[in-house]
């Protein structure tokens, strides 16, 4: 039979290492401990070797890391009356313990939702092409709103990313058709530009030759070297203007 001394002994150990276990904490270096002590909050514990009181404390531990997730796709009307699926990305971190834990009741679900809810409402108020070619400016505005509405909870939020924009099958055509008119718009600027230097270049090409009519005769044998290639059979003999004139002024003359 146990004596009843040895019984009362295996209670005191199993009660001490309880109370250890219970009482003892050890906090990372990312991590804080709010305690909640009758209720009430004291200040915040850790990182390290943190004690408290067994059922008169509680202890609930805070990340401090900064924490990512996605923002769903949401169905957006553009303020140019498009409808597009958006998506995002959310970084914030945790800067204060206490407020995350007692101004929400879960900071994380709370902060999923009001970036829902702001992206819908930022979004809304652009138009496609802003949505298109300014991201980082709405990435900026999202940011700033977002953190606003989460400073009360301790939540700072560092970044905002839109990440993909999906557009209806019809509305990909009009921009691609939108993109395509607007290549051959600027094909054809970029070459009434070459025509509009080109004809400048042959005006003061033809003043230089006015005053020396022997560059002319020179400019047809430049012509011909540059016809007379490898495996041509075609003959070209230059016949000078100054010799066919005569003849066409007097037959002017006879139609006259």
């Amino acid at each position: 039979m146990i004596p009843a001394t040895f019984t009362w002994f295996i209670l005191l150990i199993v009660a001490v290492v309880y109370f250890l276990s219970a009482a003892i904490k050890i906090l990372k270096e990312y991590e804080r401990g709010v305690v909640f002590r009758l209720g009430r909050i004291i200040p915040v514990k850790g990182p390290g070797l943190v004690i408290i009181w067994p059922i008169i404390d509680k202890l609930v531990k805070v990340s401090l890391r900064t924490i990512t997730f996605d923002v769903p796709a949401q169905d957006i009307i553009t303020r140019d009356n498009i409808s597009v699926k958006v998506n995002a990305v959310v970084y914030f971190r945790v800067i204060d313990a206490v407020k995350a834990i007692t101004a929400v009741e879960d900071f994380y679900y709370a902060t999923s939702q009001i970036s829902q809810t702001t992206l819908r409402s930022i979004l809304g108020q652009s138009q496609l092409d802003d949505l298109l070619a300014k991201r980082e400016d709405i990435n900026a505005e999202l940011q700033k709103v977002i953190d606003q509405q989460t400073e009360p909870w301790g939540i700072k939020v560092v970044t905002v990313e839109v990440k993909n924009v999906d557009l209806p099958i019809e509305m990909q055509r009009a921009i691609a058709k939108q993109a395509e008119a607007e290549r051959e718009r600027r094909a054809k600027i970029i070459h009434a530009e070459g025509e509009f230097q080109a004809s400048q270049k042959l005006t003061e090409a033809a003043a230089i030759i006015a005053t020396q009519p022997m560059a002319m005769q020179l400019r047809f044998l430049g012509t011909l070297a540059e016809i007379a290639t490898e495996k041509n059979s075609t003959i070209i003999f230059p016949v000078p203007i100054d010799l066919i004139e005569p003849f066409m002024k007097k037959l002017k003359k006879e139609v006259e």
